[in-house]
């Protein structure tokens, strides 16, 4: 199941992770956030032990969602070494994010 992060938990899950993150940003109201929220559950039982799949509410979490300047959700940040390396932006297969994902290892 995917780590919630929140803005009190955000530097010791995220930024100081030995593992690569994807972070989920999302909204209970967002219709596309519905349909990436269960393709983020399915990669972070994938890829469990290997990376930090993680989400957060951006209604509940403005610190962190202003710390990236997060406009629109979904919004996945793809974090290496604590620093965020890619991004992706609305509704994607989940291939996309795989790969991307893939490529942080």
């Amino acid at each position: 199941m995917a780590v919630e992060i929140t803005d009190a938990n955000f530097d010791e899950l995220v930024k100081n992770s030995g593992k690569p993150v994807l972070l989920d940003f999302w909204a209970e109201w967002c219709g596309p956030c519905r349909m990436v929220g269960p393709v983020v559950e399915e990669l972070s039982k994938e890829y469990e032990g290997q990376a930090v799949i993680g989400k957060v509410n951006v209604d509940n979490n403005a610190n962190i969602s202003a710390m990236f300047g997060i406009r629109n959700i979904p919004t996945i940040l793809f974090f290496k070494g604590g620093e965020v390396v890619d991004k992706q932006v609305g509704a994607v297969p989940k291939s996309v994010l795989e790969a991307k994902l893939k490529a942080l290892f």
